[in-house]
């Protein structure tokens, strides 16, 4: 009950995976007879998704086959209190499900873009491919040649169908599901420090699904404190990229 009530939107499986993380041999299915009994909600089933065929038949659905093979990035959109704007780019690996980062701000640009980016890359490694919308901060002219320079293709989903890129709108929907929907942030500040929190709990403590219930970045990881980011030239991969 105390797991239901600090991650209470976890399904009876990811309690379960959690406590056999803390040394506790349960069976699942005791835990959601505890869950039944106890009025808990189990969550339904997502409806099976069929893959994405071009009109010649093709599938232009790049699967993640090794980390850094295919990264995505969005926008997420929330409010303080006082009922001003707050933006949230994430970024996810879609092979290892780690969110690389989430930057959190009054307005993001593709200059905020471009340096986290850039910051990941350094930390992290360069991406074969990036899947986005078609956002103007993701379109941009100086993110795509930039990209095109340090060699790292992009995935365009089509217009008007976010579920072309289901990693992210994934990622996306829990940060939504189990913090922003339940959180009232009175500043830009507190948002930052909430939201990091989240991010660091996701990797490192919620189980996944898909990765056999456990933590993205149980064992491996290149995740660190996400910020917006400050305009610092580096060496190598520029964070204010020039073009010639």
């Amino acid at each position: 009950m105390e797991l239901a009530t600090e991650y209470g939107r976890y399904g009876y499986r990811r309690v379960t995976a959690l406590l056999r993380g803390e040394g506790w041999r349960v069976n699942h299915k005791r835990i959601e007879r505890i869950w039944r009994q106890e009025g808990l909600k189990v969550p339904k089933r997502q409806p099976k998704r069929r893959r994405l065929w071009l009109n010649d038949g093709s599938c232009i659905r790049l699967r993640p086959a090794y980390r850094n093979h295919v990264w995505s990035y969005d926008f997420v959109a929330d409010r303080t209190a006082d009922g001003r704007a707050l933006r949230m780019l994430t970024i996810v690996d879609e092979h290892t499900r780690e969110c690389l980062s989430i930057d959190v701000a009054r307005r993001l640009t593709s200059e905020d873009v471009l340096e986290r980016l850039s910051d990941l890359f350094v930390r992290c490694g360069v991406p074969d491919y990036i899947r986005s919308d078609n956002g103007p901060e993701f379109t941009a002219t100086r993110v795509r040649v930039w990209l095109t320079r340090v060699e790292v293709k992009t995935l365009f989903i089509e217009p008007g169908s976010p579920w072309e890129n289901g990693y992210i709108e994934s990622f996306n929907g829990k940060l939504r599901d189990e913090l922003l929907a339940r959180e009232v942030f009175d500043t830009l500040l507190e948002a930052k420090v909430l939201i990091e929190r989240w991010r660091q709990t996701y990797n490192t403590i919620r189980p996944h699904s898909s990765l056999g219930y456990r933590a993205p970045a149980a064992t491996q990881s290149c995740s660190f404190a996400s910020a917006t980011p400050q305009r610092t030239n580096r060496t190598g991969l520029s964070a204010t990229p020039t073009l010639t």
